[in-house]
Parts: C-alpha cells; structure tokens; sequence
C-alpha cells in the first residue's frame, strides 16, 4: 500500500476537512434558520457528551495508528491485522457500553446538570450511534498506520453528507412537532452520517485485504496490553477539548442563572457560543487536525527506527505548518468576525464578539493539538495529558467565577477557554524541546508565519471595504475579500520562503519516478 508523506497526508486530509466543515456549515445554515439559537441550544446540550464518546475514540485511531506504524515498518504483517481485529473488537464493546449509558441517564444527566427537559430528544437522536463511531475510528486508524489517509478523508465526507442530508430533512419534518423536535431531527443525522461512514470504511477495508492476503504466523500476546498503554493519555488529551465543551454545558448555563439571566436567556446564549461560534472555530482546526493525524503514524516510525536526523527535520516541519495554519486564521476571525458571522448564519450576526475574542486561542489550540501529537509519536504519553488536566483547571475555575458576573456573562467562558489553551501550550512546547533536545527555527516557524499573516489581514480588510463601497452587499465584499486574502496570504508564503522548496520539489520528483519505474 502506497504511504502517504507529511505534506501530502495534511493537504488530502486538511481538504476533506475543509470540504467537511464546509458541508457543515450548508447543515448549519438551514438549521440555524429553523430552530434558531434556542434550538441550537437544545440540540447542543447533548452533543459535548456525544462528543466525549467521539475524542475518546479517536484517541484510540490515533494509538492504533502509531501501533501500526511500528509493526508495518518491520514488514509485519500479520501483527497490523492482529490490530485492527483486537482493537474492533474492544472498540465495539466499548461503543455498545456508551450507548446503553446514554440511553439510560439521558434524563437523570438533564436533571442533575438542570439543562432545560426539551434537550431529552437530542440525546435520544443519537444514543446508537457511538456504536458506529467505534466503527469508523478503528477501520481509520488501520489506514492511517499505515500511511494511507485517503480512506480517512473519503468517509468524512460520505459521514458528512449523510449528517447532513438527514439532519436537515428530519428537522424540517419534525418541525411542526415543535423547536425540541427539531433539534433531535437534526441531531439524528449524527447517526445516520456515522452509519454511511462505517459501511465504505468497512468495505474498502476488504477489498485491501483481498489484494494483500495475510497468512497467519504467529500471535502477538501483548497487542491490547500495548494499545491501552498508548490509548489511555492519547484519549485523555483528545478528550480534552470536549471536556472543555462539557464544562461549558454544566457550568455556563449554570452561571448565567445566577448572574440574574432566565433559562431561555442562557439557552440562547449557550447555543450563541456552541451553535454558531464553536462551528466556526472547527474550521481552521480541521486542518490542525489533519496535521496531527498524518503526524502520528510518521513521527513515530522516524522515531521507532532512529532516524534522528529525519525526526527533527519532520517536528520542525510539523510547527511551522501549524503557524502557517493559526496566524491567517486567528486573525481573519479577530477582524473579521462580524462579516463571517453576518455571512453564514445569513445575516444572523448576533453572538459575533464571542467569535472575535475566541479567535485569539487559536494558535495555542493548534499548537497544543501538534506539539501533543509529537510528544506522544516519541512514546511520552503522560506529560502532555498533565499539561491539558493544568489547563482545564484554569478554563475550569475562570468559567466558574467570571460567568457569574452579569457584565462579564458568557464572556467568562471565552477568557477560561483562551487562557486554559495558553497553560497548555506552553507547558508543553517547553517539554518537546527538552524531550527532543531541539531548537526550532523562530524566524522561519514563527516570525514568517505571522508577517505574512499580518499582511494578508490588511489586504483582507482594504478589499472588504472597497467592495463594499461599490456593491453595497455585505456577503459579496465578505467572500471576495477572504479569497483575495488567501492569495495574498500564500504570494508571501511562497516570497517569505517558508518552506524549502528545494527538498519539496525533490521529494515530488522521487514519488513520480517510483510511479513511472512501477507502471
């Protein structure tokens, strides 16, 4: 099976990513319209638990990978396939265990959290599919070990798709019902687009398996023993950002009730900064996320066989494409909030400032999510799930005290969030670079990143208010002006060398001439 490099793996997957979120957005958009931020807010109450399942899963993809990673770069059969069997097999218990407990404590969950009784149907929408999410995780992760991200990025779309189609079909039908019902129609579509993506994972797998047929050997003896090792903190820190998102549907509610708002007033606020904001916010970590993946299985065989050299070379890789991502994004979404807002959720702007000062964390989110990614490629599991349990707590006791303000409100999520991120970041920048023993390149991994950045975010807002001045349309000056400011954006990219062209360009030339010498 033909792997896939570093740039590579991060443009097919960050594409898919986008392409995604941009699908999401087309869910968003009809749905936001619907129910509006009180329905959004029904339907967002269940989804960070959901969502706890997911992280938690995907933590194990991304353990499974590198366990694959190691095993395929000794030419080791049998022991990916071991893998993939002992993995799908605790992964579906697991799946079918969350299921149940959904199921059960949907409503005692709403009681004891006091979140409004109509989010009941949200969670019901959704309580089978973790099953199918364990599905899809586990077939994504043997791919992925093995340096293949194309079946990845292919069922995200599919699942997408069916999210949704099904989600804005069921909405609307359920609509009549009332708000509530809605909700759970959209949220329904969770399912069916996990359902899509596990039957084309499940078959691309066999058609991989009929081309490469395996002869059993031997059995590995300590394969779960070994997963649950690296499974436990990767999981641990992939949850961390729902976790984050959990604390935001105890606590901000909670707070806000007793900063003198009604119900329906936290609700609306609630579904403000998780409906509309939080979706936004996917977007740029889409691509992180794409990096991180493709960095997992590849840090960790440069590692595994001790190709120093080579290891450095990919994590200074790995962190200038993470600034390269954060910079144009935090900025586009700091000065351009309104617009965006305004844009998407078509002409529904409302929860916009929440989207400019949120927008500030998202370089430390990215390199957070990349420096963890490394930290645990090299085997060092533990150290970055204390760096984000630190950073928790400060997201934790922030929310706590500053929701309660009436001046402050939501706002207290925001700054808990930004500095919780910060905590994080730094910590554990500072143990890579002690880990690795590296020096990164501040010139070319930051310094350049944000020049350019910088200019492209004045080109963005100098064309915004020409078109503006000239078609009078809000979205038309909006579109026009980003894709200007993409241009511009990777003009100085490409002006500021940021990266080695050279070794790139080779790279390319050695890929198609293995091509060439095979057809």
């Amino acid at each position: 099976m033909k792997k896939d490099s570093l740039i590579k793996g991060t443009l097919i997957l960050g594409l898919a990513g986008l392409f995604d979120k941009f699908l999401g957005l087309f869910f968003r958009i009809p749905i936001q319209a619907l129910i509006k931020d009180e329905g959004m807010g029904y339907y967002q109450m269940s989804y960070p638990l959901y969502m706890l399942f997911v992280a938690i899963a995907s933590g194990v993809m991304i353990a499974m990978s590198k366990l694959i990673a190691e095993m395929n770069a000794k030419n080791d059969r049998e022991g990916v396939h071991q893998v993939l069997r002992q993995t799908l097999f605790v992964m579906l218990i697991l799946g079918a265990a969350f299921t149940i407990f959904m199921l059960m404590f949907a409503r005692p969950i709403i009681i004891i959290l006091k979140w409004n009784p109509k989010a009941y149907y949200s969670f019901l929408a959704i309580f089978i599919a973790p099953i199918f999410v364990s599905i899809m995780c586990t077939f994504r992760g043997f791919f992925q070990g093995l340096q293949n991200v194309k079946p990845t990025a292919i069922s995200q779309l599919i699942e997408q798709v069916g999210r949704v189609v099904a989600g804005v079909l069921f909405a609307y039908l359920l609509f009549p019902k009332g708000i509530e019902y809605a909700a759970g129609g959209a949220a329904l579509g969770t399912l069916v687009g996990a359902m899509m993506g596990s039957i084309y994972l499940v078959s691309t797998y066999f058609k991989v398996r009929k081309e490469q047929p395996v002869r059993k050997k031997f059995k590995h003896k300590n394969i779960l023993g070994d997963l649950g090792k690296a499974a436990f903190p990767i999981s641990m820190v992939a949850a961390v950002g729902t976790i984050m998102s959990l604390i935001d549907s105890i606590l901000v509610p909670q707070q806000l009730l007793k900063a003198g708002f009604s119900q329906l007033q936290s609700v609306v606020m609630y579904g403000q900064l998780t409906g509309k904001v939080s979706t936004l916010m996917t977007v740029p970590l889409a691509l992180s996320m794409a990096l991180c993946t493709s960095l997992v299985p590849i840090i960790a065989e440069a590692f595994y066989l001790g190709k120093r050299m080579e290891l450095i070379k990919r994590v200074g890789m790995a962190v200038k494409l993470s600034n390269v991502i954060a910079f144009p994004s935090a900025l586009g979404m700091f000065f351009m909030a309104y617009p965006i807002m305004n844009l998407v959720f078509m002409k529904d702007a409302s929860g916009y400032q929440i989207l400019k000062y949120i927008s500030i964390c998202i370089p430390f989110i990215i390199l957070t999510q990349t420096s963890t990614a490394i930290l645990q490629s090299i085997g060092n599991y533990m150290k970055p799930v204390y760096n984000m349990a630190l950073g928790c707590t400060v997201k934790v006791v922030i929310t706590y005290v500053l929701v309660s303000f009436s001046s402050v409100n939501i706002y207290g999520a925001v700054i808990g969030t930004i500095l919780g991120y910060i905590t994080s970041c730094l910590l554990n920048m500072h143990e890579l670079k002690k880990s690795l023993n590296i020096q990164f390149n501040i010139v070319d991994a930051f310094i350049k990143p944000a020049i350019a950045a910088n200019i492209m975010i004045v080109a963005v807002k100098f064309s915004n208010a020409i078109v503006y001045n000239y078609t009078m349309s809000r979205g038309l000056s909006c579109l026009i002006s980003i894709m200007i400011g993409v241009a511009v954006y990777l003009i100085f990219v490409l002006l500021l060398r940021i990266f080695e062209y050279q070794e790139i360009k080779k790279k390319i030339f050695m890929q198609y001439k293995k091509h060439r010498s095979r057809s």
